[in-house]
Order: C-alpha cells, then structure tokens, then sequence
C-alpha cells in the first residue's frame, strides 16, 4: 500500500499492468460470480418469504431478502468468487514466475517486485472487488425481485416500498467497504503464497489450494 501510493503520487506507477491485470480478474470472475449470485439470491427470498408467511408478515419479505443480498449476501460471494478465481490465478501467475526464477531476475536488475507486480494487483483486485460487489448487489436484488414476483406471486409494488423504506445508501458504503478490504485480504494471501513457491509445479499447485482455502477463511473471519 506504501508503494502503491508513493507511485501514484510520484508518476511511477504502472498503469499498464494495472489495467491487464483488472481486465483479466474482471474476466475471470464476473460470469462466475452472476452465476452464483443469482441462485443465492433466489435463495434468500425462499427462506424469508416462507418465515415472513409464518409470523403474518409476508409484505415484508421483499425488503428483508433484498437487506440481506444487499447487506451481507453481495460481499459474501463477490469475495468467495475473488478468493476461488482471482486468487488462484495470481498465485498460479506469480508462482510459475518464481519458480521460473523471473523474480530472482527482477531483483537482480533492481526492479522491485512490490513495486512492479504487487502493487498494481493490490489495486486491479480491489477495484474488481467494488465492482463485483456492485454488480452482485444489482444481480441478487434483481433475481429475488423476480422470483418474488413471478413465482411466489407477490407485489411488485409492495417489494419494492418495503425495500426503500429500510435500506438507505450506508447500507451499500458499508457493502462496498467491505468490499475493499476483501480485494485486499485475497491479493495479499495470493502475492504471498505465489512469491513463496517452491518444489517445482506441485509447489505451485499447492499454493494455489493453499491460497483459496486460507482466502475463504480469512474472509469469512
């Protein structure tokens, strides 16, 4: 974080591999995590329609499924799909790297490794994360709408009043701040497990492994 503001302020930063790299984490990751969001979400409005019809209130369950994608379900998957899928390529990509000794390299020329690999995928994943976040809370929001709607035969307007009466703009900040500190968490357990690489391809495998489980379960603490 040190270098990557430095950089920024000084000019040095470099954009280019800023821009490849979110590029490619956002084309690894966004179909996979539609995929997901949209059964979760769907999910969820099950669960609390079902418990909003017991206790009487079923014209609130569309603005407690949609609390909830919004809340803390948009988050949840954008950073298990971060920690499974761009994870696991930025350690498999800086990995080979090692092994291959281009880091060894790197430093032998003076060029640093933070500063030219790390760096700007501290920046590319936690701009991906936002945005993955974003989007999951529109796709999730929208699939629980719909469900709601078409299957469970609700009221598109009550749905939509019940859900602007309780959300307000901190709840998404809040999603989107979390958000931030998941792209974070997952580039630095990935950066670090892929510069530590050793025992040839199998090494790299199991950092791979190592990086999506220990990702998952830092995310979730």
């Amino acid at each position: 974080i040190q270098f990557l503001c430095r950089d920024v302020v000084a000019r040095r930063f470099p954009w280019r591999e800023f821009v490849h790299q979110g590029a490619f984490m956002a084309g690894t990751a966004v179909l996979p995590t539609l995929l997901v969001a949209i059964p979760v979400g769907v999910t969820l409005s099950i669960q609390f329609s079902l418990l909003a019809s017991q206790v009487g209130a079923s014209s609130m369950a569309g603005g407690a499924s949609g609390l909830a994608v919004v809340r803390q379900g948009a988050s949840l998957v954008a950073a298990i799909m971060m920690a499974s899928a761009v994870g696991s390529a930025v350690c498999a990509d800086l990995g080979s790297r090692t092994m291959r000794e281009e880091i060894d390299a790197l430093e032998v020329m003076g060029i640093s490794t933070v500063r030219r690999l790390i760096a700007p995928r501290l920046a590319a994943a936690v701009v991906v994360a936002v945005g993955l976040t974003g989007t999951t809370c529109f796709a999730g929001f929208s699939a629980t709408y719909l469900f709601n709607v078409y299957v469970q035969h609700g009221s598109p307007g009550s749905f939509v009043s019940t859900f602007a009466s309780f959300a307000t703009v901190d709840d998404l900040v809040l999603a989107l701040f979390k958000a931030v500190l998941f792209g974070v968490l997952v580039t630095v357990v990935a950066c670090q497990k892929g510069l530590s690489v050793r025992g040839g391809p199998a090494g790299v495998a199991d950092a791979v492994n190592a990086t999506v489980v220990e990702s998952i379960l830092a995310l979730a603490v």
